[in-house]
């Protein structure tokens, strides 16, 4: 399949090509649920979100890695390398790290902004000094540069069916959406990293505090007032994803199956975790495997539809919005969509 991938994508440089690869790797190693989703975009689409991938999770890992034996030092020296291995990829295509190469060639092909890799690295870089925030204010600041911005990296991947400036604020809520989900799923794992990602407000209207927070997840011991919490956040978290949902409407036809799908299978982990009472920090909710594939399959057969519509309309059908690299930076075609339900 990446063969197919990278020959669609016009990807013919063989550095390159083992580059997007190793990207795809990363993608199908360690996001699951995000690699699935993205096995239903356009194959030609496909290598741009494992780059864009790839970059987050080695940042990520650089950061979170819990096996990791580095000091907090050491890990802000491997972000500043980073940094500069970016910019100098940006800047003169001459990066020789395969992760970078292939995120550097991403980013000319779709005309990504620079200043949203900027944003993202340092939210990652305060995530080593930063330990809890005091409001959904101040952590929707983090987020922006952690979360937001990653839907708006995708953006110019999938397209749009409209202007892409209206489709931004949408992209942008359903990252935040899918890191408010994956901050609930994993606030067990994020104490052990002296991180806490629910806003000290939030606990304080329900009695608690860090400190219980970590004594629960110590002991394994319950308390109902973290239950409440907990609860909470996941209802703050439906309202983003509300919020998101406009926007699968917005995106090119087809690539709406796979961020459906991707909207599907992360908002059930909520669902998850509710049929679990709660208990995140003592275990990972996880989406049941046969969820899971009948998710997969109605956006693979919505994808099948899309990509059948536009071979019988041909060229003009294709026409009526962005379906491939750009240039220049230059807004996609815009014609209006009716919203969809998911």
């Amino acid at each position: 399949m990446t063969v197919r991938e990278l020959d669609a994508a016009g990807i013919h440089d063989p550095a390159l090509r083992a580059a997007y690869a190793r990207c795809r790797t990363l993608n199908a190693r360690h996001g699951k649920t995000y690699f699935l989703a993205t096995r239903l975009l356009p194959v030609d689409r496909r290598p741009a979100v494992h780059a864009l991938y790839g970059f987050a999770r080695w940042a990520d890992d650089i950061v979170d890695d819990l096996d990791s034996t580095a000091t907090a030092g050491e890990r802000a020296r491997a972000l500043l390398a980073l940094e500069a291995q970016l910019a100098e990829g940006l800047r003169r295509d001459r990066a020789t790290e395969p992760v970078i190469r292939a995120l550097s060639d991403t980013v000319r092909r779709y005309g990504i902004d620079h200043r949203h890799f900027r944003d993202f690295l340092a939210s990652m870089r305060s995530d080593l000094t930063v330990g809890g925030y005091a409001s959904y204010e101040e952590l929707g600041r983090y987020m922006h540069g952690s979360a937001a911005v990653i839907g708006l990296q995708m953006l110019p991947v999938l397209g749009t069916a409209g202007p892409r400036e209206e489709a931004a604020p949408h992209a942008a809520a359903l990252g935040v959406a899918f890191q408010l989900t994956n901050f609930l799923r994993d606030v067990g794992e994020d104490l052990d990293r002296g991180r806490l990602y629910l806003p000290a407000e939030l606990l304080a209207a329900y009695g608690v505090d860090r400190e219980r927070f970590e004594w629960s997840r110590r002991t394994g011991a319950r308390d109902g007032r973290i239950t409440d919490v907990l609860r909470a956040a996941a209802s703050h978290n439906r309202a983003v994803y509300r919020d998101a949902l406009p926007g699968i409407a917005m995106l090119a036809p087809v690539s709406r199956p796979c961020i459906r799908t991707a909207f599907v299978l992360y908002s059930g982990i909520l669902d998850a975790i509710e049929a679990d009472g709660y208990a995140v920090l003592h275990r990972r909710a996880v989406v049941p495997r046969r969820r899971r594939a009948v998710v997969a399959l109605d956006g693979l057969v919505r994808a099948v539809a899309v990509r059948g519509v536009r071979r019988r309309r041909g060229a003009a059908g294709a026409g009526a919005y962005v379906t491939g690299p750009v240039r220049r930076r230059t807004a996609d075609a815009a014609v209006p969509v009716r919203e969809e339900a998911v």
